[in-house]
Formats: C-alpha cells, structure tokens, sequence
C-alpha cells in the first residue's frame, strides 16, 4: 500500500511522464517536418493512442524513423504512465477505504477515553500529555493537518458542535470531554449538546472572555479554563514566587523519572482504606509526601497530618518518585 506521500508522488510523476512524451513528440514534428504545433500535437496524439487515422501530412525520411522511435518508445512509456497512475489512484483508494474502516473499528470499540474538540496548539499540547500518560482519546477538528500526525491518534474531520460527529467519537462511550474551539459561542454548543448527550461525562471548556465562564459552567460544564488569566498568573508568579513556580513545573512535567505529583484514588477494598497515613507505610516505606486529600464528597485537606485517616473513594495527591507512586497506586487499586 502507498503512503499518501508516495501516492501523491506516483500520480505526478505519471502526469509528468505524459506532459513529457506529448510534447517532445509535438517539438519533433514542428523540427523535422516543419508542421504547425496543433498539426503536430495531433499526429503525436493519434500515434500514441494507436487508432491508426491517416497521417497528417506525408512524412519524410526522417519523420518516419522519428515516428517509429515514438511508436516504440513513447507508446510503452505512455502505457507505464498510465498504469502507474491507475494503480496509484486505486490502491490509493482502497488504502483510504480500508483505513477509514479500521478507523471506524477503532473509534466503536474504544470506550472510557477522552474526546479533544479543537486541534490547535492547546489541543496538541493536551493530546502529547494523554499520549505520554497513556490515556486513550479521540480529536476531532475540521481543519486540514499533517497526516502524518492525524495517522499517530484517532481523528475525526468534523464539526464538534454537532450531535452526529460527538455520537461517532463515542461519546455515550467516553470518560470525559475538552472542548477547546476558537470561540466561546461553539464551546457553548459543544458542551450543551455534550452533557445532553452523555449526562455523566467529565466536561471541561476554555473561555477566551471571563463573562462567559459561568454560562459554560450553567451549561454544564464541570470545569472552564480560562488561558489568558492563567497564563498572566503564572507569569505574575514567576516574577513573584521564581522557586515556587520552577518546583510546580519540574513536579508535574511529563517523562519526568526524578519527581511527579500524582493523583491517586482509593478503590474498594484498598489495604490503604480506613488507615492512617502514618500507619500506611505511604512515608515510611514509600518515600511518598501526602500533599492534600480529596474526599469523595469534594472537601480538600492540604497538609494532612499522620493520624489522618485515609478512606475509600478519597484522591490522594501525591509527590513522590515515579515507581513509588505506581507502587502506591497498585496499592490503592488492588
């Protein structure tokens, strides 16, 4: 099967080898017989297609020996030409045929994945942190990218603000859902038609202009993202807290083996449930610092103490090496 690359390549090398023959055959004839170019290009084109016509004009000497050289060579390299280019345009089109059907497959047997709505250069940045976290997900955008790149991830062309496109990204199907289209008005519409769509679906949104986070929020969004205000706090604490911001970025990179913070759910049936933090062995064993903990009804405690118990259903946010937090989340998922 080709690549699209070398389809594209063997379509035009075809066409250019037709150009070629065409008008090396037409200059011929003006040269040697004298003949004005459409008489010329006429003969060339009767020759090469083999119907046999009467000749243009008597042909000398010459014009007969350059006849019998484009016969033999031109009529093969014309046949090759076309051949290429058939076999290029239909393998070309079977490999799309066969690839949107293994596309499809994919995209209905995935299930509790992430759906990235918008491939600008947030959602790149969001698709290289699932890829390297190994979490599964699907785009869709309606501009034209790399295929290279689309050929690396599940890819739908479509609008994400209709029901149909969001229904073929299997969002019955999904965990959750980012909506990060150019305007507020089309995350709007994603996010109402998503949370209609799929009532108990993780939703979050970006907000270009502040008055529209809390309508995102009634439409039922769970979180909105505002970039701007972020982005102009971060550099605000960059110049205020250097330290602190450096420690954040170096704690949460991804491929980062010396340190990550980590979010880490209690399961049922955790040999860390009901335990406190100073008799899990999380510090002691693990070299592990329990930032916060999330319970289940959505209260945060920061700093928890040693003697604070640990329950089914909390989030833990950890720090800690990468082999210790995976050894604490088998731990905590038995």
């Amino acid at each position: 099967m080709f690549s699209t690359a070398d389809l594209r390549g063997r379509v035009m090398l075809s066409a250019l080898l037709i150009v070629l023959i065409l008008c090396l055959g037409t200059l011929g004839f003006v040269l040697i017989e004298g003949w004005s170019t459409f008489d010329a290009f006429y003969m060339v084109v009767i020759t090469l297609a083999t119907i046999g016509f009467q000749e243009v004009h008597p042909l000398s000497i010459r014009g007969r020996v350059f006849t019998i050289v484009l016969i033999f060579f031109g009529v093969g390299l014309l046949a090759y030409s076309v051949n290429v280019g058939l076999r290029a345009l239909l393998e070309g089109e079977l490999q799309a045929v066969l690839g949107r059907r293994k596309l499809e497959k994919r995209i209905r047997e995935i299930k509790d994945h992430y759906i990235i709505c918008g491939f600008g250069r947030m959602g790149r940045i969001i698709c290289k942190e699932l890829k390297a976290n190994a979490v599964h997900f699907i785009v869709i955008d309606q501009t034209e990218d790399d295929e290279r790149l689309k050929e690396e991830m599940l890819f739908i062309n479509g609008d994400a603000t209709l029901d149909e496109i969001l229904i073929e990204a299997g969002i019955e199907r999904a965990r959750g859902l980012v909506s990060l289209l150019s305007s507020d008005a089309q995350n709007l519409f994603v996010v109402l038609s998503a949370r209609v769509l799929n009532p108990t679906i993780n939703i979050v949104a970006r907000a270009a202009e502040e008055s529209s986070e809390k309508k995102l929020i009634r439409a039922g969004a769970d979180r909105v993202i505002a970039p701007y205000h972020i982005g102009g706090m971060k550099i605000a604490h960059t110049i205020l807290k250097p330290a602190v911001v450096d420690f954040l970025e170096f704690a949460t990179m991804s491929g980062n083996i010396e340190l990550q913070m980590e979010e880490v759910i209690v399961a049922e049936g955790s040999e860390l449930a009901s335990r406190m933090i100073s008799d899990s062995g999380i510090g002691r064993n693990l070299r592990i610092i329990i930032v916060a903990i999330k319970r289940k009804g959505g209260e945060m405690t920061f700093n928890p103490t040693h003697d604070t118990f640990i329950m089914t259903g909390d989030t833990l946010i950890a720090l800690g090496e990468v082999n210790r937090l995976k050894e604490l989340k088998n731990m905590a998922n038995p």
